[in-house]
C-alpha cells in the first residue's frame, strides 16, 4: 500500500512537471500555427498553377492578419523564399541584392544575395485570381467605408474575375450605399458580356447613377470609327446606352447648377464676413477704413500663432482662434480709433490717407515678425474632406462651415445691435450724436467700441479665410475692394443689405466665371455696381444714419 501511494505521488509529480513545462514553453516561445506553416510550405513546394491557386485560396481564407500583405507581395512579384531553409520572405531591392523580411514573424532578416533567394512565380491567370481575392477581402471588411472604397475601385477597374466576389458580397451586404456601388461594379463588368440580355440589364442598372466612369463608358459607345461605323455594333444596346446617357447628363447639369450655387453662396459668405465689419466702421460710423483688410490679416495670423502654440490640438485650435482673433483685431482697432481716427472725424479724405498709412505699417510689421513668405494654416480634421451626395455633387466641409459661420456672425451682430444696451447706444449715436450726448451717452467711447467691434469681426473673417487660403501680409488687400463694393451695393450701414449684396455678388461671380473668367467676371460686377449706384446712390437698402444724413 505504501509503495502504491509512493508510485501515485511520483506519477502526479511527473504530470505536474510536464504541465508546467508545456505551459512555460507556450508562454516563452509561441509556436507558429501549424496550419500557417503548412500553407507556406505548400506554396513554396507547389509546382503547377493549379496547386498554387488552391494554396492561395486557402491563405486568403485563413484569417491571418497579414493575408492581404502576402497576397499583394505575391501579386507584385515581391514574395520569395530562401534557398537554404525555405523561409518565405518579403523582398525589397538593395544594391547588394535584396533586403528581406520574414513573412512569418515580420522580422527584418538583413540583406541577401540575388542567388540566395528564389521568387514564388505566378502567371497572369494567378494575378487575376489574386486581384479578385484582395478585392473580396476588402469587401468583407467590417468597416463600411473600406467596403465602399473597395466597391468604387471595382467600378473604376472592372474585370470579369471580380464578378464572383461581387456576387458573394452583394448577397450579404447590408449597407444600401455599398450595395449600390457593388451593383454598379457588376454592371460595369456585364456591359462587356457577349449576351445582349446581360448588357441591357447592365444598362438598366446604370440608369440613375452619375458616376463619371459610367458616363465615359456610355459616351464611348456612341463614337464612330474612321469609316463612320459605330464602335458599338449592337443597335439596340447603343440606343438604350444613348437614352441612359442623356438622362445622366440632364441630371449632371442640374447638380452642376446646384454646385455652382453652393460655391457662389460660399464666396458670398466670405464676402459677408469681410464686409460686415466694414458695414459698421464705414456704414455706421462713416469712417473710410483702408486698414480694414489688415484687421482680417491679423485675425488670420492669430490663427497661425494659435496653431503654433497648440501643435498637438489642431482640431480645437480654430475654436480657440475665433475669440483670440476677435480680441487681437478689436484691440488694434480701438487703438487706431483712439490714436488717430478720433482726431479726423468729419474729414474723410484725411481719414482715408491715415488708415492707408496704418495698413502699410501693419503689413510691414507682419513681414518683419513672420517674414514676407506666406504661412500655411492646417485645416482641422473635422473640416477636411467633402460631403459626397452623388457622383456629380460634393460639398466641401470647410465651405459649409464658412456659410454656417457667417450666418451665425450676422445673427449675433444683429442681436447685439438690436437687443443690447451697447447696440442701443451705437444706434443712438449714429442717428443723432447731439441728442445722444445730451442723454448722457459717452459718444467718444461708443465710437471706440464700435470701431473695435467692426475690427474684431474682421479678425473673425481672417480666421475663416485662413481655412481657404494661405496666410500672408497681402491677405487683406485681396478683399478690401470687394468689401467696399458689398457695403455700397447693399446700402451703407444696413446689415440686411450687406447680407443680400454679399450673397448676390458671390453667386453672380460664380455663374459668370465659366463664361468670362475670374478677372473679367469681377470687372463686369464692378461695372454693374457703378451703374447701379448711379440709379440708387444709397444702395439697395438705404437707412438714415449719421454718414448718410450728412
Amino acid at each position: 500500500m505504501k509503495q502504491l501511494i509512493l508510485w501515485i505521488s511520483r506519477l502526479m509529480s511527473v504530470l505536474i512537471l510536464c504541465l508546467f513545462t508545456s505551459v512555460s514553453h507556450a508562454q516563452d516561445e509561441p509556436a507558429m500555427p501549424a496550419e500557417r506553416e503548412s500553407l507556406f510550405k505548400q506554396l513554396i513546394d507547389a509546382r503547377s498553377n493549379t496547386q498554387k491557386e488552391a494554396v492561395i485560396n486557402q491563405i486568403a481564407n485563413s484569417g491571418m492578419e497579414n493575408t492581404v500583405e502576402i497576397l499583394r507581395a505575391l501579386q507584385n512579384g515581391d514574395l520569395y523564399y530562401t534557398k537554404d531553409n525555405d523561409t518565405l520572405v518579403y523582398t525589397a531591392k538593395h544594391p547588394d541584392g535584396y533586403s528581406v523580411t520574414s513573412v512569418e514573424t515580420g522580422e527584418a532578416l538583413g540583406v541577401v544575395g540575388r542567388r540566395d533567394v528564389r521568387r514564388v512565380s505566378i502567371n497572369n491567370q494567378l494575378r487575376g485570381v489574386l486581384r479578385g481575392l484582395i478585392a473580396e477581402i476588402a469587401l468583407r471588411s467590417p468597416d463600411e467605408n473600406v467596403r465602399l472604397q473597395a466597391a468604387q475601385n471595382l467600378v473604376r477597374s472592372p474585370a470579369a474575375e471580380f464578378l464572383p466576389a461581387i456576387d458573394r458580397a452583394l448577397a450579404t451586404e447590408e449597407s444600401k450605399k455599398v450595395a449600390e456601388a457593388l451593383r454598379l461594379a457588376a454592371a460595369m463588368v456585364n456591359i462587356h458580356s457577349d449576351e445582349q440580355a446581360d448588357r441591357l440589364s447592365a444598362l438598366e442598372a446604370m440608369r440613375g447613377t452619375l458616376d463619371s466612369d459610367v458616363m465615359s463608358l456610355l459616351a464611348g459607345m456612341q463614337l464612330k470609327d474612321s469609316d463612320g461605323n459605330f464602335l458599338e455594333k449592337d443597335e439596340q444596346v447603343r440606343a438604350v446606352a444613348e437614352e441612359v446617357l442623356i438622362e445622366m447628363r440632364s441630371s449632371a447639369e442640374l447638380y452642376k447648377l446646384i454646385e455652382n450655387t453652393f460655391f457662389g453662396l460660399s464666396l458670398g459668405s466670405v464676402l459677408l464676413l469681410t464686409a460686415v465689419g466694414l458695414a459698421i466702421t464705414f456704414g455706421v460710423m462713416g469712417v473710410i477704413n483702408m486698414a480694414h483688410g489688415e484687421m482680417m490679416m491679423l485675425g488670420a495670423y492669430t490663427t497661425y500663432v494659435i496653431q503654433q502654440i497648440m501643435p498637438n490640438h489642431i482640431d480645437i485650435s480654430i475654436i480657440v482662434a475665433i475669440p483670440a482673433a476677435f480680441l487681437v483685431s478689436g484691440a488694434v482697432g480701438i487703438a487706431i480709433e483712439r490714436g488717430i481716427i478720433r482726431h479726423l472725424y468729419g474729414r474723410p479724405l484725411e481719414t482715408l490717407l491715415a488708415t492707408f498709412g496704418v495698413s502699410l505699417i501693419l503689413q510691414q510689421a507682419v513681414r518683419s515678425i513672420f517674414s514676407p513668405l506666406n504661412k500655411s494654416v492646417t485645416t482641422p480634421s473635422w473640416l477636411s474632406g467633402s460631403w459626397e451626395i452623388n457622383g456629380a455633387l460634393s460639398l466641401t466641409y470647410n465651405r459649409l462651415f464658412i456659410i454656417v459661420f457667417s450666418l451665425i456672425v450676422l445673427v449675433g451682430l444683429v442681436l447685439l445691435m438690436k437687443k443690447t444696451y451697447m447696440g442701443l447706444q451705437m444706434r443712438a449715436v449714429t442717428q443723432n450724436r447731439a441728442m445722444a450726448n445730451s442723454m448722457g451717452i459717452r459718444s467718444a467711447w461708443v465710437d471706440a467700441l464700435t470701431f473695435g467691434l467692426g475690427s474684431g469681426i474682421a479678425g473673425i473673417a481672417g480666421v475663416a479665410l485662413s481655412q481657404l487660403t494661405n496666410v500672408g501680409p497681402n491677405l487683406g488687400q485681396n478683399y478690401i475692394i470687394d468689401s467696399f463694393m458689398v457695403v455700397v451695393f447693399g446700402g451703407v450701414g444696413n446689415l440686411f443689405g450687406t447680407f443680400f449684396a454679399a450673397m448676390s455678388l458671390g453667386v453672380a461671380n460664380k455663374f459668370m466665371e465659366p463664361f468670362a473668367g475670374a478677372v473679367l467676371a469681377k470687372i463686369f460686377v464692378l461695372i454693374f455696381i457703378i451703374l447701379f449706384i448711379q440709379w440708387r446712390p444709397r444702395g439697395l437698402f438705404a437707412i438714415k444714419g449719421r454718414s448718410v444724413g450728412d
